[in-house]
């Protein structure tokens, strides 16, 4: 299986643009650097995409 290096949002890959690898539930996922701030200030508008995201809260 080939290792997805993509945004989890907008789906742009490693070769478009930046992304960082994160762990969410052991799982590993990746998130450019302009949707960093969704993870960290509102993670409700991931659900769908991360697992239990509806439960985090933003810092």
């Amino acid at each position: 299986m080939k290792d997805q290096r993509e945004c989890l949002v907008c789906r742009k890959s490693q070769l478009e643009m930046p992304v960082t690898k994160f762990y969410h539930k052991d799982s590993a996922f990746y998130i450019c650097a302009q949707h960093i701030p969704i993870l960290i200030h509102d993670p409700q508008k991931l659900v769908g995409l991360l697992p239990d995201a509806d439960k985090m809260e933003g810092a």
